[in-house]
């Protein structure tokens, strides 16, 4: 087909009991990759992903989860459509998600992979109260002189997530970013909330993640990329194995560029295809592009989609 589909995989925060077990019911390949992932990493899938535990909210166990799921969304609708993407984007966590789809990485080594990247980010913020909050209303400059201000006044906030227009968040030091939420209002924030997030992920304070991590994607990375990915650091494109090495070491530490992704690539495509539960980057990207959005999450979005790309 000559449609032109970027594929978009969610990250962290999209997780919710339940998700993925549409598609372990209803599909052989599903229900093998989840007993596969079980097997080679030691975590009981079908327990973290389909039964009520605390497991799921820790990042060391969400990333991987996440990951699964939408790597099999992506392995059916593949399967079923034999498509190569324009390009693959994901949103932090995502991004090793894309990686799965563009070839570049193995799936089971992509489970294993960001299961110690949330262990490596959990341990460089243990024993630190440091979490993650949203900033709604505000232009990107205002929250980013606000936190350069409260960094030189001695306060560990930065901006980390562009996710949308007017929707930032912040990462730092939890009792840092309480002070920071009468200060964004007072510059006529909608809304600034503390999320419920036990990491500080994209700034300094995971910088002793950053060794471990990059020793495990020399080891699993591959030089077989059947479509670029688009950085979360640079919001441009990558496709060889030294690109992804560098940028994904400092991804750790860096924010997430993902509404100037969109924006940068939007006229090259054609419609947008999200890999997992939620939906979460089709309300991001509501406004910022009138392009066909789908999400495949289970088996009977998976057939809608499947669709509606035949029409286009």
């Amino acid at each position: 087909m000559s449609i032109k589909c970027a594929f978009l995989f969610p990250g962290q925060g999209s997780q919710a009991m339940g998700m993925g077990e549409n598609f372990y019911n209803n599909s052989q390949v599903a229900k093998d990759m989840i007993d596969e992932a079980s097997k080679s990493s030691g975590i009981d899938f079908k327990k973290l992903l389909f039964s009520e535990n605390s497991d799921l909210e820790k990042t060391q166990f969400t990333q991987p989860a996440i990951l699964l799921v939408s790597s099999i969304a992506n392995r059916l609708f593949q399967d079923a459509m034999n498509i190569t993407p324009y390009y693959a984007l994901g949103h932090s966590l995502g991004e090793f998600s894309a990686l799965v789809s563009v070839g570049a990485l193995d799936f089971l080594d992509a489970v294993s992979l960001v299961n110690l990247r949330g262990e490596l980010m959990a341990q460089a913020c243990e024993g630190a109260d440091v979490g993650m909050m949203v900033s709604l209303g505000l232009d990107d400059e205002v929250v980013e002189e606000i936190t350069q201000t409260q960094r030189d006044n001695g306060l560990k906030v930065w901006a980390v997530n562009y996710n949308a227009k007017g929707q930032i968040v912040i990462a730092g030091v939890k009792s840092d970013l309480e002070k920071l939420v009468a200060i964004l209002k007072e510059a006529k924030a909608k809304r600034a909330m503390l999320l419920n997030m036990s990491v500080a992920s994209h700034c300094p304070l995971l910088d002793s993640a950053k060794a471990p991590l990059e020793a495990k994607l020399q080891e699993v990375l591959k030089d077989e990329f059947k479509a670029p990915v688009i950085s979360n650091v640079t919001a441009d494109r990558y496709e060889s194995k030294d690109e992804a090495l560098d940028l994904l070491v400092k991804q750790l530490v860096s924010p997430v560029m993902y509404k100037q992704s969109i924006a940068k690539f939007d006229d090259e495509v054609d419609c947008y295809i999200e890999f997992g539960h939620g939906g979460v980057l089709k309300g991001l990207n509501r406004r910022a592009t009138k392009k066909p959005h789908f999400v495949v999450s289970d088996m009977a979005s998976l057939e809608s989609t499947i669709e509606a790309i035949k029409a286009l």
